[in-house]
């Protein structure tokens, strides 16, 4: 249950990135206060310590008067990424060893003749199987004997399993097999940790289960153990307030929760920025955004309409982004969660650039991260990287990265990319460099056009809302090339992502299998299983300290055209249901279908049902959200002598202006660079850069 917060207290937004750790306090008043630091991927707990003391001590508070401490973090995606998970086994009908391995037969790549899909997490001689049957109206046609249970669950445990996972046939309509596994486990290896995928997701399509609660039970121990190293530390500081995470759908939830299903937390980063965006761009006017958040490793991108972002019902982690469509997936560990859509491309400014056996040059995924860190951080780096570019180029200023606090050796810098990529490329320094930063932007635009265009929307519709340290470093760039003509870029760019967790409320998600045409539903018996669903999200925001009328209730429904293998997910309305209602549903389902895919069935053609999905929000009482930031002490207070900054052979090299955010209180035409804390914004010949009533810097591109 949740402490409520103090009176007196504040409240704490700590995001993780590969290259640094972003903090951002807020006290009782609404004034804000931030620091970055670099991250510590061998604890990530010294770097948040760290952090903490150097944002709380000129807001004047101590760790003892934190009320609330919201946390994103990386851990669990990288797990998966880098393949450290536990050792698990997989318990699953018998019949369905194999399930992992034959997947949904979706290809990433369908004419790479070389591509391989992923390794199971799960390995087959640790994949057992169960003879049982449940069928799919919940009917049990084999009954699960409890000795065969044993046995299995026995010859795990003499593998030295540290997590056991649990996915029988159709348990989403009765789980009883699956509880009497989970029973037997917790009799034979009391604390060991197990998912079943009857609480992981109760729902039809055995891969999609499997996988996910395949994935759920790898990340528990690690994820456990690291809420746990970092719940200790904070409170051997001092600390009394409950930790609260990000999860993929953007909600909060408690460390309690996340360490039983961690997969809701795997895009917990990403999550963050696109909430605080989102909420931060509806107060200033721009409900219909694009999100892009580029910080040292990645580059992600997502959209917003109407001040609402898009939830994704599955996505793949470790398959990177595709190419030429979304729509071809299958290149990595499946999960069948929500999670707000982002697109992701390893393009971020500590990104290796390289040059491939054919000679060309070619951006990431590798990066530098924090240590070494780029060759212009003089710190061991011996690998060109795009922030070596930028400092090439004069868009970064050597002396100023986080106010000075991260000085950058140019020449450094220099030499290396023309003995490297120069020379070899048979061109200049300088070109090489801007090509770099072209190949970026050219990747990174792929990101933006999986959520817009691909989507059916057209990205010129929509503002630019850049964020993260490199996001107002490349925003202009890549909006020239899509045609956007708005670019908003927000105080304190460079941490947003903490801030999104300050904007954030808790948010718990259940869903239900009816497979049901929508025509033949009787919205009475519908409105029973709405019912029993709501009950369990209030019963949850019960069990997290908040009161009925703290809680708000969303209805969704996982839809397709009879035939269709995907659904569509589609907000309904609150209320009764009538006639009126399912008429006005399945239309919305035909306007979306047509919006995304270019084209909708006839209205003969019937609709269905596959899931229904409730999510209960709770707004946190007496929690202040963040205001206008406060100056930072390193950001810019005057205009600097102008500098050599280099806008492609169109304009080659030109003086431009060194300007801190505050000399936009008037129009101000490119080029020109503001130079902050966190980030570094630059405005190209072609751009007016101005200040609207909410600070933000707002660029017009002719």
């Amino acid at each position: 249950m949740l402490d409520r917060p103090r009176p007196a207290g504040c409240r704490v937004g700590i995001d993780i990135g590969g290259t640094f750790t972003d903090l951002v306090v807020v006290n009782e008043k609404g004034e804000t206060f931030t620091k970055k630091v670099s991250s510590t991927a061998d604890n990530y707990a010294r770097a948040i310590t760290e952090g903490l003391a150097g944002a709380l001590e000129p807001a004047g508070l101590s760790i003892d008067r934190i009320s609330e401490f919201l946390h994103g973090t990386t851990v669990g995606s990288n797990t998966i990424l880098e393949l450290k998970g536990a050792r698990i086994g997989l318990i699953a009908t018998k019949g369905f060893r194999d399930i992992l391995e034959i997947r949904n037969l979706r290809m990433p790549k369908l004419y790479d003749l070389h591509w391989d899909k992923p390794a199971p997490l799960v390995e087959r001689y640790l994949r057992l199987t169960v003879d049982e049957r449940v069928d799919a109206k919940g009917e049990v046609t084999t009954p699960l004997a409890r000795a065969e249970v044993e046995a299995v669950v026995r010859r795990l445990l003499e593998e030295k399993v540290e997590g056991i996972a649990v996915c029988l046939l159709n348990s989403y309509t009765n789980p009883v097999h699956e509880r009497l596994v989970a029973e037997v486990i917790r009799e034979l290896a009391p604390g060991l940790p197990y998912s079943i995928s009857s609480e992981v997701l109760p729902q039809m399509k055995e891969y999609e289960r499997t996988s996910t609660t395949v994935v759920n039970t790898y990340i528990m121990p690690i994820v456990a153990s690291y809420l746990q190293n970092l719940g200790d530390t904070l409170r051997g500081e001092g600390m009394k307030a409950p930790i609260l995470l990000m999860q993929s759908n953007g909600g909060l939830t408690t460390a309690e929760e996340a360490s039983l299903k961690p997969v809701n937390i795997v895009e917990s980063g990403p999550a963050a920025g696109v909430v605080g965006a989102v909420r931060h761009a509806a107060e200033s006017g721009y409900p219909d955004i694009i999100s892009f958040d580029m910080g040292g490793t990645t580059a992600k991108a997502s959209v917003a309409e109407k001040g609402e972002f898009v939830l994704s019902q599955q996505y793949s982690v470790g398959g990177g982004i595709m190419i030429s469509s979304r729509l071809l997936t299958g290149g990595g560990y499946l999960l069948a969660v929500p999670a707000i859509d982002v697109a992701e491309v390893g393009a971020g400014g500590g990104s290796i650039v390289w040059i491939d056996a054919g000679g060309s040059m070619q951006i990431g995924p590798e990066s530098a991260g924090a240590n070494p860190g780029p060759v212009c951080y003089d710190r061991g780096g011996d690998r060109p990287t795009v922030t070596d570019a930028n400092v090439i180029l004069g868009y970064i200023n050597p002396g100023y990265l986080v106010s000075g606090e991260l000085k950058l050796n140019a020449e450094r810098a220099r030499e290396h990319f023309d003995r490297m990529l120069a020379k070899p490329l048979g061109v200049d320094v300088t070109t090489a460099a801007y090509g770099a930063r072209q190949i970026a932007i050219s990747n990174m635009i792929r990101a933006i056009k999986a959520v817009s265009s691909e989507r059916g929307r057209d990205p010129r519709s929509f503002t630019l809302f850049a964020l993260g340290g490199n996001g107002a470093l490349f925003a202009a760039g890549m909006a020239n090339e899509l045609g956007i003509k708005t670019i908003l870029v927000p105080p304190s760019a460079g941490l947003f992502s903490a801030y999104g967790l300050l904007h954030a409320d808790v948010e718990h998600y259940y869903v239900e299998t009816v497979r049901r045409l929508l025509r033949d539903i009787e919205p009475d018996a519908w409105l029973q299983s709405w019912a029993q669903l709501e009950d369990k999200a209030r019963n949850q925001l019960r069990l997290d300290g908040f009161a009925e009328h703290e809680m708000q209730l969303k209805r969704f429904a996982n839809m397709r055209y009879k035939g269709q293998t995907f659904e569509m997910n589609i907000a309904l309305p609150d209320g009764p249901l009538t006639g009126d209602t399912l008429a006005a549903i399945e239309e919305a389902f035909g306007a979306e279908h047509e919006r995304t895919y270019g084209h909708r069935a006839s209205l003969e053609e019937p609709v269905q049902v596959i899931n229904i999905q409730v999510a209960g929000l709770a707004a946190r009482p007496g929690s202040a959200k963040p205001g206008k930031p406060q100056t930072h002490g390193g950001d810019l207070k005057s205009e600097q002598p102008p500098r050599k900054a280099y806008f492609g052979r169109e304009h080659g090299w030109l003086d431009t202006a060194i300007v801190p955010r505050s000399a936009l209180t008037e129009p101000r035409k490119g080029p020109c660079i503001v130079e902050e804390y966190d980030t570094t914004c630059v405005i190209p010949p072609n751009g007016t850069a101005r200040l609207d009533a909410k600070n933000n810097i707002i660029i017009t591109l002719e």
